[in-house]
């Protein structure tokens, strides 16, 4: 079996993370989700895999390379164009217009293919799928989970006869039109013969197009229901929960990475923490590089990335900063993930640094870079360059 993962949109809903990283490369415990589907296929023997990129593709390529770290071959197709003074312009074509576009080129869909969203995390039997995929002689099957009727709008909808025949695909329905509760979780199993019903040369898209002709159609389409984790990364508030959960430990074979230095707390090389009248309530992940002052208060699940400066009476509760945050004295952050200049709190509401009265965090290396700008010295001298 071969494998494909879908990672060429930008990923609107998962802003401001991704106004600098495709939405694949979004991380979770200091690693980008992606990795974990990459270690998941190699896992159970999947080791030829194609990605679709687009947006910001040289993230994901400078990352993986050519797969050797993980024990696969990792392949790319990307989508858009380059002009002639050599600027690379992103243009996806939909995710079966990527699937269209690799097999004219190349041929790679010529065996049985497992195809992923690369914004998920999953510990899915593969095996138990494709035997299952086999066994009913489907030509595309679709692994499906239960979910409440109220987030039925966020996702395709799985509809399906007694026998896990698909009738019906309704790709993100209102509530009051959805005909089901069971929604696709973004992985597929198809056979080469799904491939040749793409048009050529123009966008696709999986759920919205080539879901409802399968079902049209009446090929041998099926549903899966299996128990498995699924952990998507839609929205997020979606990652923030999904963090949540992670370093609670509630997901299996996802350590804290670190020495852990205290019970419940972990950190990374080079920390230093002043407990003068600091309490720190894990679980916490504490990044390399990290200044805790006296008097700070942190209480779990928290991660706070590598760089950041933590000052006196600051309090974090169950957030998450991302590298280089400096929080101001006598802060407060609840339920907050804090990315460079913007914040994002449980609800998914995005503010700027600028929304703010006064700036009560702020990206420690953006302000180090503006204060060299204001000198007249260059944003980022060449030896800090190639350290980032």
């Amino acid at each position: 079996m071969k494998a494909m993962i879908l990672a060429a949109g930008k990923g609107t809903r998962v802003r401001p993370l991704t106004y600098d990283v495709p939405k694949p490369m979004i991380p979770l415990l200091g690693k980008p989700v992606m990795a974990y589907l990459v270690e998941h296929l190699a896992k159970y023997g999947v080791t030829d895999i194609m990605v679709n990129v687009s947006y910001l593709h040289d993230k994901i390529e400078d990352y993986f390379g050519e797969g050797d770290q993980f024990g696969v071959r990792i392949g790319y197709s990307f989508e858009g164009y380059t002009k002639d003074d050599g600027e690379v312009v992103p243009m996806p074509i939909g995710s079966a217009g990527g699937m269209k576009k690799i097999q004219e080129f190349g041929g790679f869909f010529d065996q049985t293919t497992i195809v992923l969203c690369g914004d998920a995390l999953i510990d899915l039997d593969l095996t138990a799928a494709l035997f299952e995929h086999k066994q009913k002689g489907a030509m595309a099957s679709v692994i499906t989970r239960e979910v409440p009727w109220d987030k039925v709008s966020s996702y395709g909808v799985v509809v399906s006869d007694a026998d896990g025949r698909i009738t019906e695909f309704q790709e993100k329905p209102d509530q009051a039109d959805a005909r089901s509760n069971f929604i696709s979780t973004g992985i597929y199993i198809f056979e080469p013969a799904v491939i040749d019903l793409i048009p050529p040369g123009v966008p696709f898209d999986i759920g919205s197009e080539l879901f409802p002709l399968l079902a049209e159609r009446g090929l041998p389409f099926y549903a899966q229901r299996r128990p498995f984790n699924w952990l998507d990364i839609g929205t997020m508030s979606d990652y923030w929960e999904v963090l949540q959960n992670v370093l609670t430990g509630e997901v299996a074979h996802m350590d804290m990475p670190g020495t852990q230095i205290r019970e419940g707390v972990w950190a990374g090389l080079n920390t230093s923490i002043d407990w003068d009248g600091t309490t720190i309530e894990g679980p916490v992940y504490i990044g390399s590089g990290t200044r805790i002052e006296a008097g700070a208060h942190i209480v779990g699940p928290t991660w706070i990335g590598h760089g950041s400066h933590i000052c006196e009476g600051a309090e974090v509760v169950r957030s998450v900063l991302f590298e280089y945050t400096r929080l101001l004295p006598d802060v407060s952050l609840h339920e907050m993930i804090v990315f460079k200049e913007y914040s994002v709190d449980r609800a998914g509401e995005m503010k700027h640094v600028s929304d703010y009265a006064s700036e009560e965090w702020v990206n420690a290396r953006d302000r180090r870079n503006r204060r060299r700008r204001k000198e007249g010295a260059p944003a980022t001298s060449q030896q800090e360059k190639e350290r980032q």
